[in-house]
């Protein structure tokens, strides 16, 4: 009897849910690990759900990292219904509308150019009809200025694109994804557990792993895959891996919003540097943010800082500060403030290589091309980098294991 491999997920977000739905179905064992009560309570629940194609980085006019984010994106969609064993629903009706601040740190001809550029790579690419619509034209188009001024204040915005662009509710999918992970036999789910570092007797770590928690050591696993936002970095040092590259925690709050009728604002994003989104689900639910409004932590060491959580009037202060600033650049923002029935504020750590201000042009968090899977020996550390390519990451990392 062929004796099934262990294998040790550390993070029960979207990265590490996706690896161990993919890794116990090609048939090993697997204990999955969170620190929280149950999985998905951090921003893999708690985001405004881009499936990212690349237009967010006109700060980076190389297409690094449009490349690197690309096929992630266009995976998103059949992986997730691989996953899940259903259709994905939940998906932003429209395409979105990109608006130019008068502050950004990227000039309207520079995103022109940026955005033809990047349009030629989307219909090039061999998936672009597998995107959660079919992008294989890459429809993008410039507003006319009667368009422009009909969503966004001219005082504020230089200009504004169609692009393709779309979003999902990561409400929707992280549901479908905890209902998935229940029903999977093969996989035992370790909550409120924190993991607090990895042992192995073989320095270049292709022994069996033992994984260190709060409440005492487990295994031993032949493959142990971190796919932590919080804390990798710590993690990591515990086996001998350093990140060389700058990086920074951020947690961020932004607004979860039901309306009690139909509300008609687009899906858009303000950029690049002052910054803000709307993404406008089914016409009653609805993401809103205002950066730096509700970005309670900022930190560069192995473990992110303690984070202030707000108290209910501070979180009043909150909400009422991104709409005050999101709405003087989209005024129609105030619509979903007035039909609003439930307004809730959440968020969660978000871990990037890079750091700096989004108002500064050379500030590294304008890239995403530093992301993806590192390992060692039996050791996996996955940066996500991005909640579209983690479903894409995981199946990589799973197919890895399995040729094994």
């Amino acid at each position: 009897m062929v004796k099934r491999r262990r294998i040790a997920v550390l993070g029960a977000g979207i990265m590490g849910s996706a690896t161990a739905l993919f890794v116990a179905r090609d048939g090993a064992e697997v204990v999955l690990y969170d620190a929280a009560a149950e999985p998905f309570t951090g921003a893999s629940r708690w985001n405004e759900g881009k499936i990212h194609l690349g237009f967010l980085y006109a700060g980076d006019p190389s297409l690094r990292t449009a490349r690197r984010i690309l096929p992630g994106g266009l995976a998103f969609r059949p992986l997730v219904e691989e996953l899940i064993g259903d259709r994905l629903e939940g998906i932003t009706e429209t395409e979105d509308l990109v608006l130019m601040h008068r502050e950004s740190v990227v000039s309207l001809d520079s995103a022109r150019t940026y955005f033809e550029s990047l349009g030629n790579l989307i219909r090039s690419h061999p998936a672009a009809a597998d995107y959660l619509v079919d992008v294989s034209n890459a429809p993008m188009r410039e507003l006319a200025p009667t368009e422009l001024e009909a969503v966004a204040d001219p005082e504020f915005v230089t200009g504004g694109f169609t692009v393709p662009e779309r979003s999902v509710s990561t409400r929707w999918v992280a549901d479908r994804l905890v209902a998935a992970l229940s029903a999977e036999p093969g996989i035992e789910l370790r909550t409120s557990t924190r993991v607090l570092g990895v042992r192995s007797d073989d320095p270049s770590l292709r022994g069996r792993l033992v994984v260190i928690t709060d409440s005492g050591e487990d295994g031993p696993f032949d493959h142990v895959v971190n796919a932590l936002w919080e804390g990798r970095p710590r993690i990591d040092s515990t086996v001998g891996i350093t990140q060389k590259d700058e990086w920074s925690y951020r947690y961020r709050l932004a607004l979860f919003i039901r309306t009690g009728r139909p509300v008609d604002v687009p899906s858009a994003v303000v950029c690049t540097g002052p910054f803000g989104d709307i993404k406008n689900y089914n016409g009653r639910d609805f993401y809103v943010s205002w950066y730096p409004t509700g970005l309670l932590a900022v930190g560069t060491d192995l473990d992110p800082p303690p984070v202030p959580l707000p108290n209910p009037t501070e979180r009043d202060e909150i909400i009422g500060e991104v709409f005050a600033q999101l709405g003087q650049v989209i005024p129609s923002v105030g619509e979903i403030f007035e039909h609003a029935e439930e307004v809730r504020l959440e968020g969660g750590w978000v871990y990037a290589v890079g750091s700096g201000d989004l108002g500064d042009p050379e500030s590294t968090l304008h890239r995403r091309d530093r992301i993806g899977i590192k390992r060692t020996g039996s050791y996996f550390s996955v940066d996500t980098g991005k909640y579209s390519i983690a479903p894409w990451l995981a199946r990589r990392v799973a197919d890895s294991i399995s040729r094994e």
